[in-house]
């Protein structure tokens, strides 16, 4: 079953033509199928409660009381956001598997508030990829290895892996994931569905296991760029957060006349050729949809990014927010950073088996909040990302957003195509001043919003088309995605247009 097989059925329950329950036990049997040699491996648990919610909000439908346009749909939860018994929440370590929050976390309260249902929780790169330098993308200690679901040799990319696979491969039409830096906007690019990191602050972190205050955020990742919105409208408590713009339909014929878009080449374009020739052809289509194409615009700070700086705010925020959090669940477990690596020292023969874990080590030796280092730190990736960065860029050019390829193509595993240290591999780094970066490192910097929408394939690979917006413009990012998507692949999407994954495939 394909990820377009599941939105045919998702919309026969919007109609009432198909259950919930009906829904939710197909789900249920395919995760289940799921686990087998064949399978992504993308779910660690399936809640035991999902066939009865699923029967009450039928009910529920049946009575009139209709909570919103996704009553009754089935979601995947990255497993380090938090969910209330009979579910758990491990962030993929044994560290957290002994004890279990106390509540849901404050995304999950409000997508049962909208009608939905959780299905189960995703796998993820364990600790969010930040243990280890030499961590493994789609990999944890309780979950195993994530497989992209177009080619099993090749990675799902972190750290919301499972998210992005479980969509891709039709196990759940909606999941959530979260990002501090391409953890969102790489999977989803990497497995070919739709992925938003929102605005900083637009979705609340309350219950998520922290990296950083300043950087992390939680997001939807979809089929489609309409249920991205659905999905972000849901997480964040406001009906109009995720809202598509209503002054145009889907048979307008230039629904972004009006739209400014530049084309960041000079350091925020792909290494791959392949991928910026299908990159090139979706621009044409957002042009023939009335945008203006600025080719290219420059942003002045883009050489000046340093990984040092950036490193140097998550590894103090780090030690200073995992505190707060393991307070907050039930009383036995870890309760401090230094408690976790006391933890993977002791069980090292589960922990530390694949790579070590050189980043708790040195976020443990940070001094807090008010050191210089961090303070001067933050400064200077606020300036780069969004003073002289983000903010100079669509000021100078009167942008809406920038355009660029996502993600550059998924790269292979280790040699014994189960896992390998991809620290130092490619994950949609492009090259600025000489140097790697990332796309989403400014906006990730920056707290501002990146949209990846997939726009083709190469080699049977998919490549993603990335959106990046000022603070607040989520909507703005939505309405162009949405109407690039409708174009070029119509209202289902890119899973009803390009081939669909295939189990056990491999082009490598």
């Amino acid at each position: 079953m394909t990820a377009d097989d599941i939105a045919s059925l998702t919309d026969r329950v919007r109609s009432g033509a198909t259950s919930s329950r009906e829904l939710v036990e197909m789900l249920l049997d395919r995760v289940a199928g799921d686990g087998g040699p064949d399978g992504v491996h993308a779910v660690l648990e399936t809640n035991a409660d999902a066939v009865t919610d699923a029967t009450r909000l039928d009910a529920e439908r049946g009575a009139g009381r209709i909570r919103g346009p996704l009553h009754g749909m089935p979601v995947l939860i990255k497993d380090n956001v938090d969910t209330a018994a009979p579910l758990h929440t491990t962030g993929g370590s044994y560290a957290l598997k002994g004890t279990s929050p106390l509540r849901d976390a404050t995304v999950v309260t409000n997508l049962r508030a909208a009608g939905l249902l959780v299905l189960g929780k995703t796998n993820l790169s364990e600790w969010a990829n930040y243990r280890s330098t030499r961590s493994i993308s789609g990999w944890s200690a309780v979950g195993g290895m994530t497989r992209n679901p177009y080619d099993h040799a090749r990675s799902p990319c972190g750290s919301s892996s499972g998210s992005g696979a479980g969509v891709a491969a039709g196990l759940a039409p909606l999941a959530v994931g979260t990002e501090t830096d391409g953890s969102i906007i790489c999977p989803a690019a990497f497995c070919g569905v739709v992925g938003l990191k929102p605005t900083l602050g637009l979705v609340p972190t309350a219950g998520v296991i922290p990296i950083s205050r300043s950087q992390d955020v939680v997001g939807p990742m979809t089929g489609t760029v309409r249920e991205a919105a659905l999905l972000l409208a849901a997480m964040s408590g406001r009906p109009d957060a995720g809202a598509l713009d209503p002054s145009h339909s889907d048979v307008d014929r230039f629904p972004l006349r009006g739209v400014r878009l530049g084309l960041p080449r000079d350091g925020l374009w792909s290494r791959e050729p392949r991928v910026g020739s299908v990159v090139e052809a979706a621009v044409k289509v957002l042009a023939s949809l009335g945008a203006t194409i600025i080719d290219p615009v420059q942003i002045p700070s883009l050489a000046e990014i340093d990984d040092t700086d950036e490193l140097t705010v998550l590894d103090h925020e780090l030690k200073v927010e995992l505190a707060a959090y393991l307070a907050t669940r039930a009383p036995g477990g870890p309760q401090t950073l230094a408690d976790l690596i006391a933890f993977n020292q002791a069980h090292a023969d589960v922990e530390l088996t694949l790579f070590d874990q050189d980043i708790f080590e040195r976020a443990e030796a940070t001094t807090g909040l008010d050191a210089p280092a961090y303070r001067s730190a933050r400064d200077r990736c606020v300036r780069i990302s969004r003073t002289e960065g983000l903010d100079s860029v669509f000021a100078t050019h009167d942008l809406h957003a920038l355009v660029m390829p996502s993600a550059d193509l998924a790269f292979s595993l280790g040699p014994r195509g189960d896992a390998g240290p991809d620290a130092d591999r490619d994950q949609g780094a492009q090259y600025a001043g000489g140097r790697a970066v990332s796309a989403t490192s400014l906006p990730a910097m920056a707290g501002y919003p990146m949209l990846t929408v997939p726009c083709g394939l190469v080699d049977g690979l998919p490549v993603g088309l990335g959106l990046a917006g000022l603070a607040g413009t989520d909507r703005v990012l939505l309405r162009v995605g949405h109407a690039y998507e409708v174009a070029a692949f119509g209202p289902a999407g890119a899973a009803a247009a390009l081939p669909p994954p295939r189990p056990g495939r491999s082009v490598v």
